[in-house]
């Protein structure tokens, strides 16, 4: 829509930390050597002194912070997150993970919206991958007002913490002068009885556009934001399959390991009856071309997610 403002979560993520950093001298940020594309540029030039680039090497960069963290302060190591996760996987698990490092892992360019950089940095298997660390808390806010929100919340946390952030402008759809976030918390956006869709990142938006074009066919969508997908927020979940008796979740990653499968979880363990289906990657690559129209194709769409939970 074009009335509404739009604006990538990694832009915030940029302006969220050079806040921070004016608050809170213990803050500093690692890059490594993609500070303009991250964002943590706009940190860098407030506070030289506290920035610290590492060049191409994120592996070193995440065992860097991991030690950092040990002298009281509080590092955000930053990076695309097919290098963030993927590539620099072993030194997150066992420099920050392990030991339970207070490391912030500010990682952009997630999911299929990274459009023109092709399959090799369209990651997917992010959320799997961190998820599946002990201890690791994973962030994938909805908007940038979430996104702002979430970078703070995720300095006061004592632990380590993976934050997703997308390339892809997209629409704010919170307010900032009366929105809450808390770590652990879903938030239900739109109430409904006949489905419920949970959604994570760019999807949420989607979602809620689905549940206009469900209700014009005389469906009653819920929508949930789920924005921690891990620790999952269970009791929100398990009251939408218990109210709902089915439910969508619709995230920009491998259906595999992310949102859905932890949803999925939560529900046969449960006991409670209830179908659920997944809108996500479908284990394939990604590809070039431009994003939204990438988004489409893979059905990461409003159109798709009405259409599954009409067939649902």
């Amino acid at each position: 829509m074009a009335d509404v403002k739009k604006m990538a979560t990694r832009d915030a993520y940029g302006a969220a930390l050079a806040e921070l950093g004016e608050e809170h001298e213990d803050l500093v940020v690692f890059e490594a050597d993609l500070a303009a594309a991250t964002k943590t540029g706009i940190f860098r030039k407030k506070f030289p002194e506290r920035h610290f680039e590492c060049g191409i090497a994120e592996g070193n960069m995440m065992a860097v912070a991991a030690g950092a963290s040990t002298m009281g302060l509080v590092p955000f190591a930053s990076s695309f997150a097919m290098f963030a996760a993927g590539r620099a996987f072993e030194q997150v698990r066992n420099s920050i993970g392990y030991p339970h490092m207070n490391v912030k892992i500010g990682a952009t360019h997630g999911g299929i919206s990274v459009g023109e950089d092709g399959a090799s940095h369209q990651c997917c298997e992010d959320f799997a991958l961190m998820r599946s660390i002990p201890g690791m808390v994973v962030l994938c806010p909805s908007d940038a007002v979430e996104a702002r929100a979430a970078v703070r919340a995720a300095y006061e946390y004592v632990g380590p913490v993976y934050l997703r952030f997308g390339r892809l402008a997209i629409p704010v759809f919170h307010d900032e002068n009366d929105f809450r976030f808390e770590i652990g918390k879903g938030e239900t956006l739109r109430d409904g009885k006949d489905v419920a869709v949970i959604a994570t990142g760019l999807m949420v938006y989607e979602a809620l556009e689905a549940a206009k074009a469900l209700e014009a066919q005389g469906v009653s969508a819920r929508v949930i934001n789920i924005c921690t997908v891990k620790p999952l927020d269970t009791e929100l979940v398990l009251k939408a399959a218990r109210e709902c008796g089915r439910i969508v979740t619709c995230e920009e990653h491998s259906i595999i390991g992310g949102l859905g499968e932890a949803v999925c979880a939560a529900v046969a363990e449960s006991g409670i009856p209830c179908k659920v289906k997944r809108v996500g990657v479908n284990d394939e690559f990604g590809h070039s071309g431009p994003a939204v129209p990438l988004l489409k194709q893979f059905g990461l769409s409003a159109e798709n997610i009405a259409k599954v939970a009409s067939e649902l």
